[in-house]
């Protein structure tokens, strides 16, 4: 029976942490000894230089030895969000080692094709899979692109974000492209996405455009549909927009609305232009939309109703995978976010962090959150 275990410990290094999370798995049947096959760590980047010696440390002490994960500027647990402090989050998961494979670091797209990876996904034809990225690798969405039509794998997963080290686990510690891993549909799985947003208009078609600089948006000056959208009480006041509305890129064959949040980078005013970190083309949709606490929390509590109803009961275990620029960022102090979690799913062992971006699907998101219950 599928059996999960978390541990998680805030200290003041490394060894302390490892050992708290270790003896917290060992004693609550967590371990090798008690069926335990696979574990999942996470750690905030004021340990990523210590992330061989946790992973060493966790392998020899509870004798599991599969392991993935990577380090966040925050890490969470059940119900628990660490920033800006040394620590740790260690899971540990029963499950048959055949159902579960391994990735190795994939650096490029042209670096799928796994001899070992075909041969386990054409016996076992798995559907899901979780994965950690580099976001300094330039080929990461497209690696991302191609496993999961590679695999026919709906991938969860998010980038590693650090102010130093990005290091990866995936057996080892690796760094540089995509690891993480695949699990076979013996493993039952449900996921939601939260998008952290709420659009504030109709979706929009793109008609003149140059790269990141949107011209003429349905046959109006860029910025004159921009603030129609936005409101009378922002279009005079502009300076207020930023950290406030984005824009949002609605995912082609979606069939529940999800869309690709992207930054406003500029507003000229003089010629009703708006720039954009994504680059469109003539035909391309887009609506605005604002992000804030309150719409993040809508979103939030709405993800975790699907997710809770397609469930259909308890989960046995849980990964979450957030935005640095959600939790207390986007909530407030304290801990908000996981604590919806926790209030919506119960006091069910999770494992998480926040990343550079998170992706659900086959495609990179920002400012989302995503969620997998393991049923």
């Amino acid at each position: 029976m599928t059996h999960f275990c978390v541990a998680h410990a805030e200290t003041d290094g490394w060894a302390n942490a490892a050992k708290a999370c270790a003896d917290t798995l060992v004693q609550s049947g967590g371990g090798a000894a008690d069926g335990a096959t696979v574990g999942f760590l996470f750690a905030t980047d004021l340990l990523a230089g210590d992330m061989g010696s946790v992973l060493t440390y966790l392998r020899e002490t509870t004798k599991v030895e599969a392991w993935i994960g990577t380090v966040g500027l925050g890490v969470c647990a059940t119900g628990r969000e660490y920033f800006d402090t040394p620590a740790v989050v260690a899971m540990t998961a029963r499950l048959a080692a055949e159902d579960q494979f391994i990735l190795p670091s994939i650096t490029g797209a042209d670096g799928i094709d796994d001899a070992a990876m075909a041969a386990w996904v054409a016996d076992k034809q798995p559907v899901f899979g979780m994965v950690h990225g580099d976001p300094r690798n330039a080929e990461t969405p497209d690696i991302v692109a191609s496993l999961a039509e590679r695999t026919g794998c709906f991938l969860i997963g998010g980038l590693s974000s650090s102010r130093g080290e990005m290091p990866q686990v995936a057996g080892g510690t690796v760094d540089g492209g995509v690891s993480g891993m695949l699990l076979s549909s013996e493993v039952p799985v449900v996921t939601g996405l939260s998008q952290g947003c709420t659009p504030i208009g109709p979706v929009r078609r793109v008609d003149q455009a140059d790269g990141h600089v949107l011209m003429q948006i349905d046959g109006q000056p860029a910025l004159d549909v921009f603030k129609e959208d936005i409101g009378p009480a922002l279009a005079d006041n502009l300076a207020d927009v930023a950290g406030l509305i984005y824009v949002a890129v609605p995912v082609a064959g979606s069939d529940t609305g999800d869309y690709l949040v992207r930054n406003l980078i500029g507003l000229d005013e003089g010629n009703g232009l708006l720039a954009v970190t994504h680059e469109f083309a003539a035909g391309d949709g887009l609506m605005f939309c604002r992000r804030d606490a309150e719409s993040a929390a809508e979103d939030l509590d709405r993800m975790l109703d699907s997710v809770c109803r397609r469930a259909g009961g308890p989960a046995k275990g849980a990964v979450y995978y957030s935005c640095v620029a959600r939790g207390p960022n986007t909530f407030g102090p304290g801990e908000c976010e996981l604590d919806m979690i926790r209030r919506a799913i119960g006091d069910v062992p999770l494992a998480g962090f926040f990343g550079n971006g998170e992706i659900s699907h086959n495609r990179l998101y920002g400012y989302t959150g995503v969620l997998a219950l393991f049923l």
